[in-house]
């Protein structure tokens, strides 16, 4: 049974999380210290350049693994203005129809009916009576 898109990617993310762990301990070369002070360096504003020269290694492997875990699993990995966008008749999984990107239009959103649009209270219909 083939693996879905979630289950394949929770898949990948945690071997990479796993070997980047792996890449810390390595970098640390056994020492307890240096190790946490490694950890402590890291937060969420750390960048690719930060993380020590292993970890950085370990990285760029896994995600070359990944594109070729995704490709051997059946799923097609491209720039997404190379791909091809489905057509209005095509249907998604539920039987709707997928949403078809609308250009905007030139001179904004239409007003709502019956208020005051750009010409002013000329606008409205006149009341019967």
């Amino acid at each position: 049974m083939p693996k879905t898109a979630t289950e394949l990617m929770q898949e990948i993310l945690f071997s990479a999380f796993l070997d980047s762990v792996d890449a810390l301990k390595a970098g640390s070369n056994g020492l307890p210290n240096l190790l946490v002070r490694e950890l402590n360096g890291i937060h969420r504003n750390t960048t690719f350049a930060d993380l020590p020269k292993e970890v950085q290694d370990a990285i760029t492997a896994n995600v070359r693994g990944a594109f070729t875990k995704l490709l051997k699993e059946g799923y097609s990995v491209g720039l997404a203005s190379a791909g091809a966008r489905p057509t209005p008749a095509q249907r998604t999984t539920d039987g709707r129809s997928p949403p078809r990107d609308r250009p905007r239009r030139p001179d904004g959103p239409r007003p709502p009916r019956g208020s005051d649009g750009p010409k002013g209270p000329g606008n409205r219909p006149k009341p019967r009576g």
